[in-house]
This record gives structure tokens, C-alpha cells and sequence, in this order.
């Protein structure tokens, strides 16, 4: 990997590691230490509505992520940074952060992400399983509904080979869901 003085990498570990939406260089798994992947953010905007929140990831303090990096070329930093600020920071539940980055060729280097603000009313915590497969169940907003955004994130992960057991349970609890849907409908008719 040739990366230049200028180059910058983009770490993202929910709906940007399968919908950047900025050009990039080069796009590889990475490892982030110190911060995990949680749903822990109530979506306000992007996936729920503030009358009916959904739930989307955050970057929480305490454990280690696999996700994707994105090495952005220098000339596109401008750019890619005013693109990034208007789609995470729309109500400032996230903080940008640069973090420490392992790439699997066993390099290491510093990414740009954004990371859950505890402090901020959107923040979630650790909710229990039920709480937070409801939530997401019900949850549209702006860039859609909210079971999409999991499913993409759970799908992407596999394609990685990542596991995230509360994503799973989650999707396991949505498809569940609909597959009783159908039969609750026939028997009220």
C-alpha cells in the first residue's frame, strides 16, 4: 500500500463500510482498538424520527472493531470531510476523532471516524435485546427503514467474516418477525 504525505484513511463500521459516498484510493478491512461497535444511538434523523426513535450504531468507548478503512486521496480531503460532517454530525451525537488503525497487512496508521458522544441525549447505552430489536424494527427516517440499515450492516459483516452476535440476534429477531406476519394476517381476515 503506497500511501502519500497527503493521502487520509476513513474508518467505518456501520452504513460506511457499504455506503461511503465519497471516492477513496483504496478500500481495506482495518482494526480499531479502544472503541466497539454498538447500536447505542437513538436515530433522530437518519433512521427513526424524534417521535419514534430508531436505533443506529455509534462507535463506543471500551473494546476493539473490525470494520473497513478508506485511504482518500489528499486532493479530496476538503471534499470528503464536508461530506462526512453533513452526514454524521447532523445532530452532533457523534464527535469526529482520529483513531490508531491496524490494517491486515500489519501496518498501522491514524483514521479519521466518528464516535458515539455519551453525553449526548441521542445516546442509548446498553439497552436490552428486546428494547433495542424494537426499536429497529419500527424505525424509518430520512435514509430509510431502520431493519434495512441493520441487515446491511449484519450482511456486510459476513461478507468480512465479522461477528457481531447483537446484530444477529436482531436480524434473527426481525426475519422472525415477518415470517409470522403473514399468518397473523390471514387469521384476522
Amino acid at each position: 500500500m503506497t500511501t502519500t504525505g497527503d493521502d487520509f484513511w476513513v474508518f467505518g463500521y456501520g452504513s460506511l463500510m457499504w455506503r461511503p459516498g465519497f471516492d477513496f484510493i483504496e478500500r481495506t478491512q482495518a482494526f480499531v482498538h479502544g472503541y466497539h461497535r454498538s447500536l447505542c444511538v437513538f436515530s433522530h434523523v437518519h433512521r427513526g424520527t424524534p417521535e419514534a426513535p430508531g436505533l443506529v450504531l455509534g462507535l463506543d468507548y471500551g473494546g476493539s472493531c473490525h470494520g473497513v478503512a478508506f485511504r482518500v486521496a489528499g486532493a479530496a480531503r476538503a471534499e470528503t470531510l464536508a461530506y462526512l460532517r453533513a452526514r454524521e454530525l447532523v445532530t452532533s451525537v457523534y464527535v469526529e476523532r482520529m483513531v490508531g488503525l491496524r490494517l491486515p497487512c500489519g501496518g498501522a496508521t491514524r483514521a479519521l471516524t466518528f464516535v458515539v458522544d455519551r453525553a449526548h441525549e441521542q445516546y442509548a447505552g446498553r439497552l436490552p435485546i428486546e428494547e433495542m430489536a424494537r426499536l429497529v424494527a419500527r424505525g424509518v427516517g430520512a435514509s430509510g427503514a431502520n431493519p434495512d440499515y441493520v441487515r446491511n450492516t449484519y450482511e456486510h459483516l459476513r461478507q468480512l467474516e465479522v461477528h457481531d452476535s447483537a446484530l444477529a440476534e436482531i436480524v434473527r429477531r426481525l426475519k422472525a418477525s415477518n415470517d409470522t406476519e403473514p399468518a397473523a394476517e390471514r387469521r384476522s381476515a
